[in-house]
């Protein structure tokens, strides 16, 4: 588990971050938009510092 688990939250941030794209990108709400953007960037850290070995 714990060796697909960084590829399962660098997947995640990819569909987060298409997501606030697009939010975006259809006009809404800024904070919606920042909020999402956040939860892939969170994602995308997750998955790397997952990578980095200790």
């Amino acid at each position: 588990m714990s060796a697909i688990l960084p590829i399962l939250l660098l997947a995640l941030a990819g569909i987060l971050s298409g997501g606030a794209y697009s939010m975006h990108k259809q006009g809404a709400a800024r904070g919606g938009v920042v909020f999402v953007g956040l939860l892939a960037a969170l994602a995308l850290l997750g998955g790397i510092l997952w990578l980095v070995p200790s």
